[in-house]
């Protein structure tokens, strides 16, 4: 038995004459008083039924009783539309199909939305995730999804990279988010842990003389649901020997160019431009630029050293925005409120009007060259006071914010760069002590070395990132690979210690045994080709749109051995 010689998206003028059979689900339906219109769909397109009650009176009886989502099978002959009818939207717009015999091959209850229909609720969305995923746009996702990892597959492989699998169940560790957790049926009181992601076996893969490893990897983090976050996720896993930072630098780019152009139509230029993590912070005040539109963080330190006005003269730094815009009172106020909630004491503000006149209590404190060094007509000066991470924090959100709410934003356009010379040490005000910004095996810059022992957060790691559009799309750094030197001065200040039956000495057993000098993790995330629409970059509503808008991530962790199932901590055990 054939179901159809022809799919819904296949039908063309030469077909004309044709008889053909056709199945799939009706999108639409439209009765005339006579003719009986249905447009059905496959995923292959959609081709117009014409159904005439003179010609095909049991066809035409049949779809009298048909609605949305019923899955019909249809035969009868190609014809051409008349030209007033020619559809030019559709692939088959040109034609349809007279039909001569309808058959329902399933039925379909009313829907709880429409395919069409715009601001489903996403719980909706879940329960009915067969029908969600009938959608356009989840149906494009999930297909750029499967060219973008085709894609992938071909320029790792082009490169001598050896596609190998890890184990799903595996131990539990302390860091990173909270593990899904399998209690082992053999060993009583003992669990596994499915993958955060397969960080570990990736480092034991290099040891053991795979030096250029991938896989498309699931991983599973407890975490709480969000737009940008998911429980199961799919990420790219890399591992490498012997790195070499130019050579990563140079696949990404043509991974991530050539994803774009085939997936979205965007042709992205390359080199991108690089961008220490010192400047990031200081003219965007965050490690992940927006460059898309400007208004970066200017400097004002030292110009108001001298002013009369206190708060100015005596911080640490002085920063401010020039927003394009006079800015009423009460918007100022709640901007004001909105940067307290981030840390900041204040937040002081000049409004220059369209003539030029400033307006703001603090004005008269302010020397008049300085006024007139800042003038900018129809603009508002937004100034923070305070430490220099606290200034940088507070301009850089606010920039976003009002990126957003200005409309500065060009949606049009794809701006990446390569941010550098990462952060190699955060400071934990809750504990009172430093800790690795990305993991204990972070390889330091050689200037950081002597750095790490008196000021860890002036120190600087071989870590970077890959920012699109104001988003980490790819993230990694070199790992230590030496047992002294770099090594022991790291984890002394970071107070880490190999001790126990931890991670950590588990990673000093494995660096034992002749560790090659790797780059340390390396992530890609794709959370955006799948929402792109005739060449305009959108953000994806949702990271689980169909797993199109799916984590890839180069991910490459920290050492272990594969000792499982585990006892756990007692707090691992609550809820």
């Amino acid at each position: 038995m054939s179901w159809r010689d022809l799919r819904c998206g296949e039908p063309r003028p030469e077909d004309e004459g044709r008889t053909a059979t056709l199945a799939g689900w009706i999108a639409r339906r439209r009765d005339h008083g006579g003719l009986i219109f249905v447009d059905l769909r496959d995923e292959t397109g959609v081709t117009q039924l014409v159904i005439n009650p003179e010609h095909a009176p049991e066809a035409a009886a049949t779809a009298h009783d048909v609605r949305n989502e019923f899955v019909l099978q249809a035969e009868g002959t190609i014809v051409r539309r008349t030209p007033e009818t020619v559809n030019p939207k559709m692939a088959t717009g040109e034609v349809e199909l007279q039909v001569a015999e309808l058959r329902v091959l399933a039925t379909c209850p009313p829907l709880p939305f429409q395919l069409d229909e715009e601001n489903v609720d996403e719980a909706l969305r879940q329960k009915y995730r067969w029908i969600d995923l009938r959608r356009d746009h989840m149906q494009r996702n999930i297909r750029t999804r499967a060219q973008l990892v085709r894609i992938i597959r071909k320029e790792m492989e082009r490169e001598g990279f050896v596609d190998i699998e890890t184990p799903i169940l595996w131990k539990p560790t302390p860091e990173g988010a909270r593990d899904f957790l399998v209690p082992s049926r053999l060993q009583k009181g003992k669990f596994y842990a499915l993958p955060q992601s397969p960080q570990i076996a990736k480092q034991l893969l290099v040891t053991s003389g795979f030096e250029r490893y991938y896989q498309i990897a699931r991983c599973f983090r407890d975490e709480d649901p969000r737009a940008d976050r998911l429980q199961e996720l799919t990420q790219l896993d890399v591992e490498m020997a012997f790195p070499d930072r130019e050579f990563l630098f140079a696949l990404m780019e043509r991974i991530v160019r050539r994803i774009w152009r085939e997936c979205i139509g965007v042709e992205l230029e390359t080199p991108f431009p690089r961008m220490t993590y010192d400047e990031a912070m200081l003219r965007f005040g965050i490690d992940r630029p927006d460059l898309r539109f400007g208004m970066e963080i200017q400097e004002a330190t030292d110009s108001t050293r001298g002013s009369e006005f206190g708060v100015f003269a005596n911080a640490q730094c002085v920063r401010y925005l020039a927003v394009p815009k006079e800015l009423s009172r009460a918007e100022v106020q709640a901007l004001e409120a909105q940067a307290k909630s981030w840390g900041a004491k204040g937040l002081a503000y000049l409004v220059f009007r369209g003539d030029g006149e400033v307006s703001s209590p603090i004005a008269k404190f302010l020397a008049d060259d300085l006024l007139e060094s800042w003038r900018v007509p129809g603009h508002t000066l937004l100034f923070v006071a305070d430490e220099p991470r606290v200034a940088a924090k507070v301009l850089g959100l606010l920039r976003l914010q009002l990126g957003r709410e200005l409309d500065l934003v060009d949606e049009t356009q794809w701006k990446f760069l390569w941010v550098v010379d990462m952060a190699a040490a955060e400071f934990d005000e809750d504990t009172g002590a430093w800790h690795s910004a990305h993991h204990p095996f972070t390889r330091p810059t050689d200037e950081s070395i002597e750095i790490f022992k008196t000021d860890p957060g002036a120190a600087r790691a071989v870590a970077y990132d890959l920012v699109g559009n104001g988003l980490e799309l790819a993230g990694g750094s070199f790992r230590i690979h030496e047992r002294h030197g770099r090594a022991a001065a790291r984890r002394h200040r970071l107070g880490y210690r190999p001790a126990g039956d931890g991670p950590a000495r588990r990673a000093a057993h494995s660096g034992h045994a002749g560790l090659p000098q790797e780059p340390g993790r390396l992530r890609l995330h794709d959370r955006r080709a799948d929402r792109a629409d005739a060449g305009t970059a959108r953000r994806a509503r949702n990271s689980g749109d169909g797993r199109a808008g799916f984590k890839l991530g180069l991910e490459f962790g920290r050492w272990n051995r594969h000792t499982s199932p585990a006892g756990l901590r007692p707090v691992d055990l609550i809820c």
